[in-house]
């Protein structure tokens, strides 16, 4: 019933774990506060600092819903545990026949480290620690989801009938070029449109000495009206974020879920 930060992050494996549970939440909060799936489909779950809301497999009368998040996320963990995740892409549309025109979109951004943590070698009688205290992690983290909840309850609504898709993008250099992760299947090399302006933004980012994961969202810039604009930094980028499709100088493979 419980959303845990590891007290400390020394392996791969417990930064990998906190990167995961990070994801979770985010995605929940996400969908919970913008209205995307019913509260029946959320379990409570107590996290340091408040209340958060998860999706839940066990979701009353909602198995469909659950399932098809549960899916896709068992393929990002997958993707992610391999190193091949460069990002995730929640997109959200009002056209069913029309799922390239969106209205909002949630991107998260993976990087990794090569040799791990960073070690001091400055004195023999000290003993060798991450590069990023767990308590630096920790503290993002909590920033993070708070500043999300902050955003969330801030936008204006969306439409009442919306879609959800979810689009991985991965590091070509390293990622099989028949990799499919489960549940997903091969997208086709079309980007996302805005049918109005967009605005981007940066929600934060959480580091751990062998992962960094960052989020950025787009909305229709209506949306911010009512949104206090010290809460965010705005992406300081003119040019819309290239999502799920190829382009001749940020060439990028996607598959949709």
């Amino acid at each position: 019933s419980a959303v845990v930060f590891p007290k400390k992050i020394a392996t791969e494996q417990q930064s990998l774990m906190l990167v995961k549970r990070l994801l979770a939440v985010a995605v929940s909060c996400i969908t919970y506060l913008r209205g995307i799936f019913p509260e029946s489909a959320y379990g409570t779950r107590y996290m340091d600092g408040g209340i958060s809301h998860v999706l839940s497999q066990r979701g009353r009368g909602k198995a469909g819903i659950s399932s098809w998040i549960s899916c896709g996320m068992l393929g990002c963990y997958d993707a992610l545990q391999k190193k091949y995740l460069r990002q995730i892409v929640l997109a959200v549309y009002t056209q069913p026949e029309d799922p390239q025109t969106v209205t909002e979109c949630y991107h998260f951004k993976f990087k990794y480290t090569q040799n791990g943590p960073l070690l001091d070698f400055g004195s023999k009688d000290r003993k060798c620690e991450p590069s990023i205290p767990c308590a630096d992690t920790k503290r993002a983290s909590i920033l993070l989801i708070r500043k999300i909840f902050i955003l969330m309850q801030n936008l204006s609504p969306l439409p009442g009938d919306v879609c959800l898709t979810m689009k991985l993008l991965y590091y070509d250099e390293v990622t099989p070029p028949d990799y499919q992760p489960p549940g997903f299947k091969e997208a086709r090399d079309e980007g996302l449109l805005f049918r109005e302006e967009p605005m981007y933004l940066n929600v934060g980012e959480v580091p751990t000495s062998f992962h960094l994961l960052k989020l950025k969202i787009t909305t229709e810039k209506q949306r911010m009206e009512n949104v206090d604009k010290n809460i965010l930094e705005q992406e300081e980028a003119a040019e819309p974020l290239q999502v799920g499709a190829v382009s001749r100088d940020d060439p990028e493979e996607s598959q949709d879920m």
